[in-house]
């Protein structure tokens, strides 16, 4: 048998995925129920209980495999990015009509139909996506609208498919958004989160710890002495943080030190993390 990641496959001693028979040791191994979530945020926890804590979240509209439904819970693994754990399982639902479109703002409205003076209906993140089935203008303003009559503004959306030039450009839209442990939305966000979504608006899907981004994403390299070969776009890695690069001596990151997304001089960084975590463990280039 091999070592899996339990965070990237899904595998208990009573129960495994059908994909890893032969690989794991499980009492029974069953295929994976197609759903797709339908709640804005969806919380994945550690475990099948309320108070257990939160280790990403998976937005409207994404893809996940169910491995079983118990009390109220799902155990389910994102098919975009592999993470598994539990989810309540009134926030999924069978797919339907494939999503057509992304959220490219960091939040935005939904409204009970195509009129910015509804009263708004529900609350969705930049990486969410919708179907549109039809559009509609009301005093100028253009809107998306949805199957369940639901209307967005069409300028917060894109084709699915198409992607931002830069993802810096989108982590910085960030900045004062608050910091959440295990968030993944624009409610709230962790360190490996916000590059995590970053990217994904730029077309790439990388994992979603930062121990798994420091490993996989782009390829590692020495920034040189004192750091003077660091450019715009480069990640840092510390023990269990990651940062973004926005030029040659600043990053930006989402830190339980100011509990926001913020920007920050590396260096300065490196003084006030070393004194509790130490330094940098690693830097790589996407």
């Amino acid at each position: 048998m091999t070592t899996r990641d339990a965070r990237l496959h899904a595998f208990r001693s009573d129960l495994a995925d059908a994909r890893l028979s032969g690989d794991v040791s499980a009492d029974r191994f069953v295929a994976g129920r197609p759903a797709r979530v339908t709640a804005p945020v969806a919380d994945v926890r550690k475990a099948p209980r309320p108070d257990a804590g939160i280790n990403t979240q998976f937005l409207l509209g994404d893809d996940v495999l169910v491995f079983e439904d118990v009390e109220g819970w799902a155990w389910a693994q994102a098919e975009r990015d592999g993470y598994v754990g539990y989810v309540a399982d009134t926030m999924l639902a069978t797919r339907e009509q494939p999503p057509t479109h992304i959220v490219t703002v960091q939040r935005t409205f939904l409204y009970p139909g195509p009129d910015l003076r509804f009263p708004r209906s529900g609350l969705l993140s930049m990486g969410s996506t919708v179907t549109v089935t039809a559009t509609a203008e009301t005093r100028g303003t253009q809107y998306a609208v949805l199957p369940s009559g639901e209307a967005i503004i069409a300028g917060h959306l894109r084709p699915v498919g198409e992607v931002s030039a830069d993802y810096v450009a989108v982590a910085e839209m960030f900045i004062g958004t608050p910091y959440l442990w295990g968030g993944a939305s624009g409610f709230g966000i962790d360190c490996s989160g916000l590059v995590q979504l970053a990217m994904r608006m730029n077309g790439k899907d990388v994992l979603r710890d930062s121990d798994m981004q420091a490993a996989t994403i782009g390829e590692p390299f020495e920034p040189g002495p004192d750091f003077s070969g660091l450019r715009r776009g480069d990640l840092v890695f510390w023990k269990g943080h990651v940062a973004v690069m926005t030029d040659a001596n600043d990053m930006i990151h989402a830190n339980g030190h100011t509990m926001l997304v913020s920007r920050e001089g590396l260096k300065d960084a490196i003084t006030r993390i070393g004194y509790l975590y130490g330094g940098p463990t690693g830097f790589r280039r996407p």
